[in-house]
Order: structure tokens, then sequence, then C-alpha cells
């Protein structure tokens, strides 16, 4: 399959066809220029309601994007149809979603949260369906043939963590999930701070779902000691109750002043960003002073301009969209280049095949400085030993300060020759 273009003929006939409709008023959508263009079906999922680590803004991101195009004319002249999903955080979720998303003719999943990379992407991979722009957390995110980050996922954000804090911090402690995934962790957070010849974390699992982390909090500040250590979780979700158990340790009470202002806390985007850091008090939140590693630039950089106006003109009321989450960023990004694909094929049906085809070939998409320009040749993968297919390996430094997550270092980040050298 080569996925050829129309001939002329056909070019010449679908052509007509749309006229005819427009000028008979059937079928148009509001603004569109044509109605002979076949709607376009996708899918977006997301945990939610769940013990542990919940996106909801995904999903609700991606109903109020297709509203805003749906209100001008479509994509390129096609309705959009946005299903959704919850995967619940499970392997029969993420599994019972892939099988929707086969069932209901979907041409691409776009923009979603899972962890269960390994049970959603089989069903994918046989029906032929591209998997764009999921949040980064999964392997198989990183390995499959159809699928097409628009991140470095958690690969890049670790590896760059250990960038910046390697400027800082003596001693770092890491305290992330004990999972399969959070076993990759401490040898990518290992990777950058070696890169600063600095010598590697104290690992220390944690369940990622625990209703408080008293005892791996103890360790974690134990073990960075109160002579410019570091503190650093990734517990997704639960990062916000690690850092509620970590402040109310004896030693830290006790020692205010002394240990308590000396061991700097840390983490990246996702499982801090600035809804967390708004919730538990702003300026004075726990998290002020804290370093943040980010794929993408802080919230108030002006390039998040167009998703803002979005949001206020199409999801005003639903509180689920935080246009700071880092969910709904990634959502957004993965629907711009679903957008400039399906403009790129001018096609009155679109299919799967057409688009991962397009984004094979080498469609270059802009994000509007969001990212790097994004590509998806052979050429332009990192080939990273368990993220080969990692295309974006820029990330960003931020820090909370006054409450508000900003630029530690302008501009953007390459780590991806520290992530090359990971084990």
């Amino acid at each position: 399959m080569t996925g050829r273009r129309q001939t002329t003929l056909l070019a010449y006939v679908s052509t007509a066809a749309a006229a005819a409709s427009l000028l008979t008023g059937c079928g148009v959508l509001p603004g569109a220029t044509g109605g002979s263009r076949e709607p376009v079906t996708v899918m977006t999922w997301a945990p939610d309601q769940t013990r542990a680590t919940n996106m909801p803004g995904m999903p609700a991101m991606a109903q109020a994007y297709a509203r805003w195009v749906n209100a001008n004319g479509g994509i390129d002249g096609h309705e959009l149809r946005v299903l959704t999903c919850n995967e619940q955080n499970t392997n029969a979720g993420a599994s019972a979603c892939a099988r929707r998303a086969v069932r209901e003719g979907a041409v691409a999943v776009v923009g979603s949260y899972s962890q269960n990379g390994r049970t959603f992407m089989a069903p994918l991979e046989a029906a032929g369906i591209p998997y764009i722009g999921g949040y980064g957390i999964s392997e198989d995110e990183f390995t499959s043939p159809l699928s097409y980050p628009v991140n470095g996922g958690q690969a890049s954000l670790i590896a760059g963590h250990g960038m910046q804090l390697a400027a800082s911090c003596r001693t770092v402690s890491l305290v992330r999930p004990d999972t399969i995934a959070g076993d990759k962790l401490p040898d990518l957070l290992n990777s950058g701070l070696r890169k600063a010849s600095h010598r590697g974390a104290v690992d220390i699992p944690a369940l990622e779902d625990a209703a408080e982390y008293t005892q791996p909090a103890s360790r974690a500040l134990s073990r960075a000691g109160s002579d410019d250590g570091c503190v650093t979780a990734v517990l997704g979700e639960r990062t916000q109750t690690f850092f509620d158990s970590f402040r109310r340790l004896p030693e830290q009470k006790a020692e205010k002043g002394k240990a308590g202002d000396t061991v700097r806390i840390s983490s990246v985007l996702g499982s801090v960003g600035q809804p967390v850091i708004d919730r538990t008090g702003g300026a004075d939140s726990p998290f002020e002073g804290a370093y943040v590693t980010g794929w993408y630039p802080d919230a108030d950089h002006k390039a998040w301009e167009p998703m803002k106006k979005v949001i206020k003109e199409h999801a005003f009321v639903d509180n689920r969209v935080d246009p700071a989450d880092a969910g709904v960023q990634t959502t957004w990004i993965a629907y711009t280049v679903l957008r400039q694909v399906i403009e790129s094929l001018d096609s009155d049906r679109i299919t799967a095949l057409q688009i991962s085809h397009a984004l094979d070939q080498g469609v270059k998409i802009d994000t509007g400085g969001l990212t790097p320009q994004l590509r998806w040749r052979y050429d332009d993968l990192l080939g990273a030993p368990g993220f080969p297919r990692i295309v974006n390996h820029d990330v960003t430094f931020q820090v909370v300060r006054d409450g508000r997550l900003v630029a530690q270092k302008p501009g953007f980040v390459d780590v991806g020759e520290t992530v090359l050298t990971a084990p």
C-alpha cells in the first residue's frame, strides 16, 4: 500500500461534486467551502476518577477543539467527530477504548494518556490506526511504528531533569513509582546528572497510589542530606501527596530554617504543574522555589495564546480544561498535528492509512513555537534504545517563583544526546 494520491480525473469529479453540493446547500458545515467531504472520526482517551493519575482535561480539550474547528468549517471541509473514552488506568480499560476506536471507525487516536501501551497498541496496529501525540508515559509510544509522539516523553523529562539538578544539587534523592515504567527512571535521571560529572541519585521506589508517603519522604530527606541536597518526586498525581507528607516530617519542623530550607524539592511536568501549585497555595505553596523540567514553554508564553482563545470561547464553563495543564497542552499540540496532516492530504475522504503514510513520508508540522518543527521520517527519529521514535528531544527548565512556573533558562534544551547515553 502506497497511499497514492487520487487521479486527476477523480480529483476533477470530486471537485465538481463539491461544487454541486455547495450550490444546493446540502451538508455544508458552518463556514465550509463545500459539503461533499466526509466527516473525520478520531478518539481521545484518558483515565478519570481513578486512584492514580487522572487526565480529564485531555478529552475535554479534544471536545473543545472539535467545537472550534467545526464552528469554522471543519478541518479542510471535514467535520471533526471526537469520541472520548475513560481509560481507567487499567489494561482492561485501555483495551476497551482501543477496541471501541476500531469498531467506530476512528482514523486516529489523538492526544491521549495511558500507561498501558502494550494493551492498546496491539488493536490499533492490527487496524492500522495511528496514535498521534500520546502523553509520552508509555514505552510503546516510542517503539510502535504507528505512534507519532509530539514530545520526548518521560525519558526526555527525566534525563533533562538530571541536567537541571546537576548544577545546584550536591546529592539527589529520587522518589518514583515502584512499577515497570518507574524502574527506568533512575538510569535516565543519572544520565543527566553524570553529564555534568555528578554522582548518581539515591533511588527510592514508592507505591504509585499510596494515601501518604511518610516513610519514603523520611528516607528521601535523610539520604539527600542538609548540604545542598535535593529531593525529586515523580509520582504523577500523587506527587502532591508525597510533598505534603514531606513537609510534615518531624525533621522538617524541628529544623525549620536549617534542613527545611537547604533541601530543595523538584519534579517534572505532569507530576508538578501550575494547577497543582495553584491548588496548594500559589506563592505560599510548598513548591515555591522548586525546579521543574517541562516539554513546552511555560504557561504564560505567548505561543499558548491561540489555545487559550479556543478554551475561552469553546470550553469556558468546563473547569477540566486548564491551559496550564500538561495534558491539555499535549492534546492541543496533537490536534494541531492532525489538522495539518488532513489539510496536507486535500482529500474528500480521510483514512487511517492516508494519515500514517503522510506522517511517514515527512509532512512537516509547525506548532507555532510550542515545539521544534515536528516530522517523523526515519531520519528524524532519535533512535535511542527503548525510545527509538522520539523526534522532539527538547525540554525546558522552569522554576516556581511567586507561585508561578517561569523559565529558569530561556528557550529549549536539547537532551537527545543524554537520552542516547542512558543505559
